[in-house]
């Protein structure tokens, strides 16, 4: 069997190439660049994407999308990304300054598209807490204030590979379903 995922992060191909090779599954990975639709949850925009890109291709695609939720601030799902370059680390640490809550999630939507249209979708969260203060040089960004609940070190504190199987539950559920023939 053999998936075909669409992206050009580096983080997401090597979670998927670890789940999906440990169950016996090729991974072809697609970097065309799709328009990413504005909505307010992961999976929206994930599902849109995967819709497209499985239309145009004629073949099934998965496509997975994080958003990043802080609970106090009830923000920025999934626009996570124009947060951090706005913002910086410091900035959302000035924001959460008056506040006793820091915990936080990401929510991971991967969705597997067929090219008639229908969908098949995976939605997880990841519990995080926002620490402090930045530490580590490992990582960029928010990386160095995020934690995983239960965990004393920032992202930016360890190597990726002690953390990627975190990031890749939903691609493990689906690598299962592959290899058992089941997509």
């Amino acid at each position: 069997m053999k998936v075909n995922i669409i992206t050009k992060n580096p983080l997401k191909v090597l979670a998927a190439k670890r789940a999906f090779e440990k169950h016996g599954v090729e991974v072809n990975f697609i970097k065309k660049e799709y328009p990413e639709i504005q909505a307010d949850t992961s999976l929206e925009i994930a599902a849109s994407t995967a819709k497209t890109a499985a239309k145009e291709l004629g073949i099934p695609v998965i496509r997975e999308d994080h958003s990043f939720f802080v609970n106090a601030l009830g923000i920025p799902g999934p626009y996570c990304n124009y947060f951090e370059r706005a913002l910086g680390t410091e900035g959302l640490l000035k924001m959460l300054k008056k506040f006793l809550d820091r915990s936080a999630y990401f929510e991971i939507a991967t969705v597997y598209a067929l090219p008639d249209g229908k969908i098949k979708t995976w939605v997880g969260r990841v519990p995080i807490i926002i620490a402090c203060e930045p530490r580590g040089d490992l990582s960029r960004g928010w990386d160095a204030v995020l934690m995983f609940e239960n965990e004393k070190r920032t992202f930016a504190e360890y190597p990726m590979e002690e953390r990627i199987d975190v990031w890749n539950e939903n691609f493990e559920k689906i690598a299962k379903l592959a290899a058992a023939g089941e997509l």
